[in-house]
């Protein structure tokens, strides 16, 4: 990602120089439209000029039809100057836009659990498309508006001097009152700017969060509360909005009073001057040509000052998303293994006194101390009360997080010292509640591995049980719905045991695969896990003792501590924690008949 620098307020738009830097050639031919441009624009008040002291005045025909011709030129080549710089800027804006959204959505895959607990989906989405586009109509229009209004306003204002130098020191004396107002504003307008687009925000999580869980709503009537609650969020959206308007209506209603006004007496002042003599008609006409385009290119300038505010305030929000000072994800230390994992591992596993805090909970180790070793090819089933460390196990492994001490150990290869991709194809992973994509059967058991053949495709998912997505009614080419809506609970679990089976990983995590499942669907689902298990090293997370049954081992977890390990038999035994946990759940199974 590009390298950036702290930014505040207008400097905040330097973010987009590094997305700019790459269309140099396209950005020097807009700068060149946009300079012949203007410089038209200035040359049709000379036109204009001519057109009345040496066309009118004149009473030549010859002198008036030469006149007009060269002003026809001119339009003729203002017309053209103007298509290169629209075309250009725009595609600028649409490259820009796209590669600003690339990196945004490159950088959110790599957010690390820690930053998902504190980031809101829904402003993650308002930051790709909400305020990349308002930085698109930056780059694509505004940026080249504002630049020629202001070569005008600096152009109009040398003509007027050239023209009248009384006059234009007239008109001169506004220009601090305007100035002043703009800049008064304009920081009034930022900081109005950047709320609005947080309330923006803040309505798109809400309604992101409430159409995920749009059965919920349904099934406990709570429309009408939501409804409220919604339009709550719409009113404080709606507020920051007009806020932000009506401080841009002020700043335009006063430049357009001081400017416009300052025409006007410059124009009554002019007029005096040609009945007595002391200024042509023509000089006059050029230089009301010359005030009313100062004018208005001013105005212009001071409505478009919002625009780059508002801009200022989206390249905030998205330079707090992009900015480097912390890592997206764990990182191989910084002499990483040359050679890596090898194409296959053997998948053994070896915690050493491993302790690790949450970041957002420091004062609670949820494991500590822990040591465990996995042999290859071995099933180990991890149990014990909720919080008791079990799922932090597989976060571990997966360094989605990396352990405060102690070492954890992939065939005698620190995690740490490898890649994190490369650890990662080598570890497959069943949660509880499985994701399904809105694509087809077919592309969310390929997920497990893009480049995978369609047969075989249909091979893991034979092997996971899931025979039943090819009679549904386009087969394996069958959209699932989003969040697999069309499939019932066991039928996700399989789809997402399939993905783990095509994967063909060394390391297989089972996260609760069957905790939420009916006694068919679990049977179903277990016999796809054994099938997925077979080979492989498999850690289980369960809380329904029956999964772990046909564990080799099973651990027996508490407060983030290995309290007792070894088989079913044996640990009902023992009598302790895991002998209580049986009698919980199987209580009228181990009774005589």
């Amino acid at each position: 990602m590009t390298d950036r620098t702290p930014v505040r307020r207008l400097g905040s738009l330097a973010l987009m120089l590094p997305y700019l830097r790459p269309y140099a050639p396209r950005v020097a031919g807009a700068s060149l439209a946009l300079l012949m441009a203007a410089g038209l624009v200035l040359a049709l008040g000379q036109g204009v000029r001519r057109l009345i002291d040496h066309g009118f005045a004149s009473g030549s025909l010859a002198q008036l039809d030469r006149a007009a011709l060269a002003m026809v030129v001119v339009v003729a080549a203002l017309a053209a100057a103007t298509f290169a710089r629209y075309s250009l800027v725009s595609w600028l804006g649409e490259r820009v836009a796209a590669d600003l959204r690339r990196d945004v959505f490159a950088r959110v895959l790599a957010l690390t659990p820690t930053a998902l607990e504190t980031t809101r989906t829904g402003d993650l989405l308002t930051r790709l498309t909400a305020d990349v586009s308002v930085l698109q109509t930056l780059v694509g229009s505004a940026i080249s508006q504002w630049l020629r209004s202001a070569l005008l306003l600096l152009g109009s204002l040398a003509m007027l001097l050239v023209t009248s130098p009384k006059l234009a020191g007239i008109v001169l004396l506004v220009v601090p009152l305007v100035v002043l107002p703009a800049v008064l504003f304009g920081r009034r307008e930022r900081r109005l700017s950047r709320l609005a687009q947080d309330r923006v925000a803040d309505l798109g999580a809400y309604a992101e969060e409430t159409f995920n869980a749009l059965r919920t709503v349904q099934a406990f009537t709570h429309e009408p509360v939501d409804r409220a609650l919604f339009d709550g969020q719409l009113d404080r959206s709606v507020a920051a909005a007009v806020a932000r308007i009506r401080t841009r209506a002020t700043l335009i209603t006063v430049v357009i009073l001081l400017g416009f006004g300052a025409i006007v007496f410059s124009l009554w002042i002019g007029g005096r001057d040609v009945i007595a003599g002391r200024l042509s008609g023509g000089d006059l006409s050029a230089f009301v040509f010359y005030a009313v385009l100062l004018a208005s290119s001013g105005a212009q300038m001071s409505e478009l000052w919002g625009e780059m505010q508002r801009a200022a305030g989206a390249a905030e929000r998205l330079y707090d998303l992009l900015r480097d000072d912390a890592p997206p994800m764990p990182a191989a230390r910084p002499s990483p293994l040359p050679a890596g994992l090898p194409a296959h591992p053997a998948g053994q596993l070896t915690f050493d006194a491993v302790t690790f805090r949450y970041p957002a909970r420091p004062d609670h180790a949820a494991l500590a101390s822990l040591s465990l070793d996995v042999a290859a090819g071995e099933t180990v089933a991890l149990v014990g009360p909720s919080g008791a460390g079990k799922t932090t196990v597989l976060q571990l492994l997966l360094r989605f997080y990396d352990p405060d001490a102690g070492t954890i150990r992939l065939d005698g290869l620190d995690l740490r010292d490898l890649d994190v991709a490369d650890l990662r194809r080598h570890v497959g992973i069943v949660p509880q509640d499985p994701v399904i994509f809105g694509t087809t059967a077919l592309e969310n058991i390929r997920y497990g591995r893009p480049e995978a053949e369609d047969d075989a495709v249909r091979a893991a998912a034979h092997a996971a049980h899931a025979d039943f997505l090819g009679e549904l009614p386009q087969g394996y080419e069958t959209p699932l719905g989003e969040k697999g809506i069309r499939l019932s609970g066991g039928q996700r679990q399989r789809v997402a045991i399939a993905r783990a089976i095509l994967r063909d990983p060394a390391v297989l995590l089972l996260d609760e695969a069957t905790s939420a499942l009916d006694a068919e669907s679990e049977q179903a689902v277990q016999a796809a896990l054994a099938t997925v298990s077979r080979g492989r090293t498999t850690i289980v997370v369960a809380h329904r003792l029956a999964t772990v049954r046909r564990a080799d081992r099973i651990v027996v977890m508490d407060a983030g501590r290995i309290v007792a390990t070894g088989t079913h038999e044996a640990l009902i035994a023992e009598s302790g924690l895991y002998a209580r946990l049986a009698r919980l759940q199987f209580l009228h199974q181990e009774q005589p008949a």
